[in-house]
């Protein structure tokens, strides 16, 4: 089985769901989205396989949020997917691909359901 984890090595959340999925006897493909963010598409992927939109996604308490608005409710899908690129700290983490589903780890034990 193929799993990718979209991950911050700085963020505890991010580490255990991470130490989970090797207890699974899983290795993952390792994406440190802060170096690597997903392309657009990628990113809109991910969104429809978690079931959100852009904004469900974002962490709303992140100063980049505030700084450029996000909370205006005009803009589009398509404008909030590139704040998000611009601003992967935005990201929600970890977020975790396996058997063309999506599930973010928080709680890390939350991603054993598309396992």
């Amino acid at each position: 089985m193929s799993v990718i984890c979209y991950h911050n090595p700085r963020r505890g959340k991010s580490r255990q769901t991470l130490a989970l999925l090797k207890e699974q006897g899983l290795e993952p493909t390792i994406i440190e989205y802060l170096k690597t963010p997903p392309s657009a598409q990628e990113l809109d992927d991910i969104l429809q396989k978690l079931g959100m939109g852009p904004r469900e996604l974002m962490r709303t308490k992140e100063a980049a949020y505030k700084a450029n608005r996000l909370d205006d409710p005009t803009l589009d899908r398509q404008a909030l997917i590139a704040a998000i690129l611009d601003n992967p700290i935005l990201i929600e983490r970890p977020i975790v691909l396996a058997n063309d589903k999506a599930a973010i780890g928080r709680p890390p034990e939350a991603v054993l359901a598309i396992l």
